[in-house]
């Protein structure tokens, strides 16, 4: 990886803590309709919570930690049977509900009524290997090809009106390519699309330096479930991404990050905020534009702010001129725009919008086994231990507390070695 452009001073970080924090995760079940490669977790079948075990957990989080949206995950929540009281519920309770889907179970009908609940935005993730067998149509296609399966959900939130579209997709080697026609086909419908998330691949294989352990026990690599039988690359960071998109926007700045637990120069959570229409993009916001965005929501709300309504992001031409004077990128901004609009007036009437580019660069291993972890992680999820104490735990490794109950920690396999050795040298 090539030196970034860009450095922990040049960018903002975001504010969020454990106990205050713009996301917060919740997993009414772990059911899904497909085998996502890559997944972090275990599809099980019929693995619905009771709806009253799930408002427990709201409950838990409300009482532990300041929280913007729920993120309603899985497995696939579309499959949930309570999910439009679900949603019902975490509106009343004054928070956002956004759900995190693979989208096919959602129908027309469907959208309208978790629309009527309060539902304030969906995640569509949709990337190549998610093996979409049963839409026949989809399997084998591309990331670019399954542009059109992307515009097809954009465009049916469009139509109901009023909900944030994201979407996500993992990054893998052979995939990296694509991204940035991705950003670029997220610029040509910026007025209905308002994020695109990069998830980069983890997963653990054969060549790994570490062994596993549960407590005392030690845990073959193969039994986890985020494991691979082949040798894969598993390390690319979130500024190889920034490097590849910048072959299509040379002038791509992010300017917000959440770093790493044992790595305060790992970019865990990388965003950009980019100002344009379907045709330009006049500039990207810099940190001091969401230290203002973030620090005002707090100072108003008592929270920070994670989504925001499509009405809002539909405002870049407000927020160019209310904003240039306390930010860089925002006044380059405003320059090009009024460039544009200098050359036919009439882009005056053209609307100008806001798009966020997100990258994550999740669980990242050091090299004496520690894990380094998204320090402040949005998605952060409840789990109750064997005795029955609850915590806040990352959902991206629940699976570990779930089968074995507790995190995997992770040793270097030359220090287990020698200190076999050891042992035998102590017998004799």
């Amino acid at each position: 990886m090539e030196e970034p452009f860009f450095n922990i001073e040049s960018l903002y970080r975001l504010p969020w803590t454990m106990p205050d924090n713009g996301i917060t995760w919740l997993e009414p079940t772990a059911q899904c309709n497909l085998n996502c490669y890559g997944c972090y977790r275990k599809n099980i079948k019929n693995s619905h919570k009771p709806l009253e075990e799930v408002k427990h957990e709201l409950d838990f989080f409300q009482k532990m930690r300041k929280t913007d949206c729920i993120s309603i995950a899985g497995g696939d929540p579309l499959l949930y049977p309570d999910i439009i009281e679900l949603v019902a519920d975490i509106k009343r309770r004054g928070l956002k509900p956004i759900i995190n889907t693979n989208g096919i179970a959602l129908t027309k009908e469907f959208l309208h009524n978790l629309k009527e609940a309060g539902v304030f935005g969906f995640t569509f993730h949709i990337d190549s290997k998610q093996g979409r067998g049963r839409e026949k149509e989809w399997l084998g296609k591309n990331e670019i090809e399954l542009n059109e399966l992307r515009l097809h959900y954009a465009e049916m939130l469009a139509a109901e009106g009023g909900i944030a579209c994201s979407f996500n997709s993992t990054v893998y080697e052979d995939t990296l390519h694509y991204v940035p026609e991705l950003v670029k086909w997220a610029q040509q419908h910026i007025d209905i699309v308002h994020t695109m998330v990069f998830i980069l691949f983890r997963y653990i294989t054969p060549d790994t330096p570490y062994n596993f352990f549960a407590g005392d026990r030690q845990v073959s690599f193969d039994d986890i479930h985020y494991h691979s039988d082949r040798q894969e690359v598993t390390d690319l960071m979130a500024p190889d991404v920034v490097q590849v998109i910048r072959e299509e926007y040379p002038d791509f700045m992010p300017a917000a990050y959440l770093n790493g637990t044992y790595r305060p120069d790992h970019y865990k959570w990388l965003l950009t905020e980019r100002i344009g229409t379907k045709k330009k993009i006049f500039g990207y916001a810099g940190k001091r534009f969401l230290e203002l965005v973030m620090t005002s929501y707090h100072y108003v709300k008592d929270r920070y702010i994670s989504y925001a309504s499509p009405k809002a992001l539909g405002m870049g031409r407000t927020t160019l001129f209310s904003t240039w004077a306390f930010d860089t990128g925002i006044r380059k901004a405003l320059k090009n725009y009024l460039k544009f609009i200098a050359v036919n007036p009439f882009r005056l009437f053209r609307k100008v919008h806001i798009q966020s580019i997100m990258i994550i660069q999740p669980v990242d291993l050091m090299p004496n086994g520690d894990q380094s972890m998204c320090d402040g992680c949005p998605d952060i999820t409840y789990w109750k231990d064997d005795k029955g104490r609850e915590q806040l735990v990352w959902s991206c490794r629940l699976e570990e507390p779930m089968k074995y109950g507790d995190f995997l920690r992770m040793v270097p396999k030359n220090e287990v070695e020698l200190k076999h050795e050891q042992e035998k040298e102590l017998v004799k």
